[in-house]
């Protein structure tokens, strides 16, 4: 009677416990609830209930306060573990994945018979079929309401239209990158930072557009993850056209090798060395360039 009284004392938030599940073509990120005692593990395939209808989903992690502060403003939304995916599910994706196909080619020709200034990337219909999500493109405003109506009349279930950029496009269709590996925003990015020709020019990256650009066409993603090293390690070396003495001797810095903490310096008698940064004795004048203005040229 007593283990009765404290189970039932214990209140129903305690039952439950919550995992991070990413879902969805876009890779959403979402906080999904699960019963007590029905543990999952990183990777299981799980059907879960989202606010867009029953969804495949990948369990990541448990659900913490951490990984709430993690996610932020990323986190797009929440629900609850149904299931572990089973064989009659997978079939029911495959035949999903056959049935968006033909779906793609029927708005397809819904817009061009509306001569509509838009172009389809992709579509996903999602598992439990409760819900339509068309991506596309467009350089300027697209009225769609018709066309809207006359999907979801022919294909019975809610549309979505989703205008979306040129790094998206990537993120939905890109495969591979040219280091051989999954494109980043396809894989682990939930966002994409931004990218300038600065951080290329700091890191001292080749500046041939084809060789510094991703799969969309702009500044690949990866520019941006050394480069707050980069820019912390040149602060703490003495700038371009600074006057330095070391234990060989004065002269002036010609560049940074950031990495390797070094300097060329060229000194008073005509000779260039590459010099450690610890051989820098004093800095006589940080001269007349701003530090880091070399990067933005």
């Amino acid at each position: 009677m007593l283990e009765e009284s404290v189970k039932d004392a214990v209140p129903r938030e305690a039952e439950t416990q919550r995992y991070v599940v990413r879902y969805g073509t876009s890779r959403l990120l979402g906080d999904f609830e699960a019963r007590r005692g029905t543990n999952f593990a990183r990777g299981q395939e799980v059907i879960v209930r989202s606010d867009r209808g029953v969804e495949w989903g990948t369990v990541l992690c448990p659900a913490t306060s951490q990984t709430a502060a993690y996610l932020g403003a990323n986190r797009a939304g929440g629900g609850r573990i149904l299931r572990l995916v089973t064989d009659e599910d997978r079939r029911q994706r495959m035949e999903s994945g056959e049935r968006e196909k033909r779906l793609f080619q029927q708005a397809e020709s819904m817009i061009r018979e509306r001569s509509l200034q838009m172009q389809l990337v992709d579509i996903e219909r999602v598992f439990g079929g409760e819900k339509l999500i068309l991506f596309y493109l467009a350089e300027s405003r697209v009225d769609f309401r018709e066309l809207v109506k006359a999907m979801a009349r022919e294909f019975d279930c809610r549309v979505e239209m989703r205008h979306i950029g040129i790094r998206d496009e990537a993120r939905l269709l890109a495969d591979y990158g040219d280091c051989g590996k999954p494109v980043c925003c396809n894989t682990h990015l939930h966002e994409m930072p931004p990218v300038s020709m600065k951080m290329a020019k700091l890191q001292k990256a080749t500046l041939d557009p084809n060789k510094i650009s991703g799969r969309c066409g702009r500044l690949k993603c990866c520019l941006r993850y050394e480069y707050d090293t980069y820019e912390e390690h040149r602060r703490e070396l003495p700038p371009i056209g600074a006057t330095v003495v070391t234990r060989n001797g004065q002269g002036r810095v010609l560049s940074q090798e950031i990495l390797a903490r070094k300097l060329i310096v060229a000194f008073d008698d005509g000779r260039r060395l590459m010099t450690d940064a610890d051989e820098i004795v004093t800095v006589v004048s940080r001269g007349g360039r701003r530090p880091g203005a070399d990067d933005d040229e």
